[in-house]
């Protein structure tokens, strides 16, 4: 007879593929009842072929999420019901030993092998998909380079980390998920300074924008509304994506504003002012220590929650890891917990992609206000949704679970 904790993975599991399905299905038909001709709020900046171009992007990735979450779920069944997981974790400790860095050796080598299945999908989507769309500007070898010093980097962060981790199992006993959430919130923290500065260069090339009359209308904004910055970075995202972006990283006297270079090659001055004027919003309304603080609020929960699941061997046993300590537990445990945890975390998501909606309405209106006029964000966001094939007329309940940004219609009914 299957346990309460198997049957409580393959309700979640199947749940999740059923409403994700049907919310990519309504979206699509939704779509379809409105790609027959331009909705008249669009008319003026987007002709016909654009938007049925973007209406076939849409489409197809759409399609592409469909069948990749049917094959990421029967991929998950197999690790979890097939004994994948004790089989991997046994024949590593055997030959590594269960020390605390054998161990986080052993558990980074785990996850990048159950990486490895998603890597076809991630290979389609480039050269599929973004390619057919005229997006992709990356080769193979690019490809193949960005995956592995993703690996490298992966390896060289994770393995200290998790021996942290498991250090403080060792020394804080029941108590250790405490300690442990504080470790990955600190390790968070620190990221978000150390990414911008050391990870982001090793995949691009990352410049102070040119001299010229752009550099100092940027900077003249910067001044204006109390943003003290020494640079303003341009990054060689074409370098792989036709797709245009701009967005803030890092905080205090660490921050940056990154913009891509295919954003300036699209837009205007006046454009891609109004969009450094929203990211400057974002820094002057404190929406990056307002999503930490959100992330540390979820990290703790979820750390509780393992805590509580690491309290006993039941979990670990239900999944069949057997003939280990309750200490040798801990990271089959973590593995079971960061396996499955996306069943779980499907459903936080649209809470925070709420709240970072509103952040986004929030910023539209400082930058309005910076720029003394609704227009130039009105036209860069246009500029941008034309640009990128965004779907212009999702269904509204597709958007309010998985957008982290309103859709266009309802930034300018703000504005307005």
């Amino acid at each position: 007879m299957m346990n309460l904790f198997i049957l409580t993975f393959i309700f979640l599991l199947l749940l999740k593929v059923i409403v994700s399905t049907v919310l990519e299905m309504t979206n699509l038909r939704f779509l379809r009842n409105h790609s027959s001709k331009i909705p008249e709020c669009f008319r003026d900046f987007i002709d016909s072929n654009s938007y049925l171009k973007s209406v076939d992007y849409t489409i197809a990735k759409s399609r592409f999420s469909i069948v990749q979450e049917f094959y990421e779920a029967t991929i998950l069944g197999f690790l979890i019901l097939g004994g994948v997981l004790p089989f991997l974790f046994n024949f590593f400790s055997e030959s590594l030993g269960y020390g605390v860095w054998s161990q986080s050796l052993v558990f980074c080598l785990i996850l990048f092998l159950i990486g490895l299945p998603s890597i076809p999908f991630d290979w389609w989507s480039t050269f599929r998909i973004e390619e057919r769309f005229g997006f992709n500007k990356s080769s193979p070898k690019l490809w193949l380079s960005d995956k592995l010093k993703s690996g490298f980097i992966a390896l060289l962060l994770g393995i200290p980390i998790v021996a942290l981790l498991l250090y403080c199992v060792r020394l804080a006993g029941s108590a250790w998920w405490i300690y442990g959430f504080v470790v990955i919130y600190l390790f968070q923290l620190v990221m978000v300074v150390v990414y911008p500065m050391f990870i982001m260069p090793v995949f691009n090339k990352l410049e102070p924008i040119e001299e010229g009359n752009l550099k100092k209308r940027l900077f003249a904004l910067s001044e204006r509304t109390g943003f003290k910055t020494k640079s303003i970075l341009v990054m060689d995202g074409s370098k792989r994506s036709g797709h245009s972006n701009a967005f803030f990283a890092g905080f205090g006297s660490f921050r940056r504003i990154v913009l891509y270079d295919t954003l300036i090659e699209q837009m205007s001055e006046s454009q891609i002012e109004a969009v450094l004027a929203h990211e400057i919003g974002h820094y002057k309304l404190g929406h990056i220590p307002k999503m930490l603080l959100l992330s540390g609020v979820m990290s703790f929960s979820l750390f509780a929650l393992l805590g509580w699941l690491s309290s006993s061997s039941l979990l670990a046993h239900s999944f069949y890891f057997t003939g280990l300590s309750l200490e040798q537990l801990i990271l089959p445990i973590f593995l079971l917990f960061l396996t499955m945890g996306g069943l779980i975390s499907y459903w936080m998501s649209p809470i925070g992609s709420a709240i970072s909606r509103r952040h986004e309405y929030e910023a539209d209106a400082f930058a309005n206000q910076a720029m003394g006029d609704s227009q130039p964000l009105m036209s860069a966001l246009r500029q941008l949704h034309t640009e990128n094939l965004s779907n212009l007329t999702p269904h509204p309940l597709y958007s309010s679970f998985y957008y982290s940004h309103p859709t266009l219609m309802e930034r300018e009914a703000a504005m307005q």
